[in-house]
């Protein structure tokens, strides 16, 4: 691939003392920190190709502050420069000069996106490389992971993706792709545990004509159709043994064999992988390959359940609802206080895919602008007996056994696997929440 944008940095030099946070939002959005005190003569050296911004902090100036940013102005003609205001109503001798010289301005306080917009409208190198790729959060944790996004993007190593069910590894995936020179590649995204036994072979690799009964005409691999792009292999602990040798030669040599041709096909593809298991313990106990394990595990990214991130939870709530208003026609436009703490309190154990459906179902059934505690079906309102909270927890319960059977296409082992349970669990689950496996097939 190309690596013309990985060499370039896109740094920031912030003349005053930027916070703890304000320094997060910076990494997560792509961009490298120099911190420079305004009051000491400093020269900025940059690389041909980068791209470097300066960042006035013009808050809590003091006696000489302003002669020193007037300085700065000066030594950095033709810098690009930003100022960070402490209100829209600036006023103070000689700063006029210095503000002039800024083509952007952002007041605090501000959020992640206006920083990110401000800084984005003096670098057009990569479309969308400020967008957060569905990776939506505010919190600490978030912040850490999209710094690591925009770090990893940039380096054509596998990646391994870890984090409970329903922590949105697919849409780390993406967004790994999206911030890559592969962007202007295909993006296949492979259901280890969903692939017939079988067939996993023939998918992944592809197979001649005639390679076994079946096989009516030669079939292009997924890895072949990902060529020049990435390929996700989601769940790859369900990889059987046999796939998992034909993978590793992949990571190897970057070449593959259809089934039924012992010609090699060289193919350039980044593999991102990803898992709820602890691939450590496969390996430990034979169901996983020790050598493969090291090179899937060059890079890992492990994503932090949904109850760890804090006020993410109403901020994802608030966009799913804004995101299905637009597609249907529904009466809710918010939530109640209630509703904002029963999402406070909730554990999530299904996590963002579980905050999805609930936001999706409450929107439906609500019958007042703003959605309720119950309309969530969360929680418990003051007054209330703990039999609505057992409710709510059968019900996610239910929920979480029939979205895993879904997305295995009812395939018992993998669903055990994915659940953590054993297959007789499963079937009890079933018979307890009246799920018939054979209508729902």
């Amino acid at each position: 691939m190309d690596s013309s944008h990985h060499d370039a940095r896109r740094c920031v030099i912030w003349f005053g003392n930027p916070s703890p946070h304000e320094k997060k939002m910076l990494a997560a959005a792509g961009w490298e920190l120099r911190v420079v005190d305004p009051r000491r003569s400093a020269k900025v050296g940059m690389r041909a190709g980068d791209k470097v911004v300066a960042l006035l902090d013009l808050r809590g100036l003091g006696a000489g502050d302003v002669e020193s940013l007037g300085q700065v102005v000066i030594d950095h003609a033709g810098l690009p420069m930003i100022a960070l205001t402490p209100d829209s109503d600036i006023d103070q001798p000689g700063l006029h000069p210095v503000l002039q010289a800024c083509g952007e301005r952002v007041v605090c306080p501000f959020n992640p996106q206006q920083l990110a917009q401000a800084l984005s409208s003096f670098d057009r190198r990569a479309p969308g490389a400020d967008d957060d790729g569905g990776m939506v959060g505010r919190s600490g944790p978030m912040l850490d992971v999209r710094a690591t996004l925009h770090r990893y993007a940039g380096v054509d190593l596998p990646v391994l993706i870890t984090g409970e069910t329903g922590t949105g590894k697919e849409l780390a995936a993406r967004a790994l792709h999206e911030l890559s020179d592969r962007r202007r590649g295909p993006f296949v995204a492979v259901n280890c545990g969903a692939l017939p036994a079988g067939l996993i072979q023939a998918e992944l690799f592809g197979h001649e004509r005639g390679a076994f009964t079946g096989a009516a005409s030669r079939r292009i691999g997924l890895f072949e159709t990902a060529n020049t792009g990435t390929i996700f292999l989601d769940e790859i602990g369900d990889l059987p043994t046999d796939a998992q040798a034909n993978l590793l030669r992949v990571l190897q040599e970057g070449t593959l064999e259809r089934l039924g041709n012992s010609q090699s096909l060289r193919v350039d593809v980044r593999v991102l992988a990803a898992t709820h298991v602890d691939l450590e313990q496969a390996v430990e106990r034979g169901r996983f390959r020790r050598d493969l394990y090291f090179r899937l595990d060059v890079l890992h990214l492990h994503l932090p359940p949904l109850r760890a991130r804090g006020a993410d939870v109403e901020l994802l709530a608030r966009r799913f609802l804004a995101e299905f208003r637009r597609q249907h026609l529904v009466t809710a436009r918010g939530f109640d206080a209630g509703a904002r703490r029963a999402l406070r309190d909730y554990p999530w154990p299904g996590n963002v895919r579980e905050l999805l459906n609930r936001v999706r179902r409450a929107a439906v059934i609500a019958r007042q602008p703003l959605i309720t505690a119950a309309d969530l079906q969360l929680g418990v309102e003051a007054g209330e007996s703990d039999e609505c909270l057992d409710k709510a927890r059968t019900q996610a319960e239910r929920e979480a056994v029939l979205a895993t059977l879904r997305e295995t296409g009812f395939n018992i082992s993998a669903s055990a696997r994915r659940l953590r349970v054993s297959r007789p669990t499963i079937y009890r689950l079933c018979r307890k929440h009246r799920l018939s496996l054979p209508d729902l097939r």
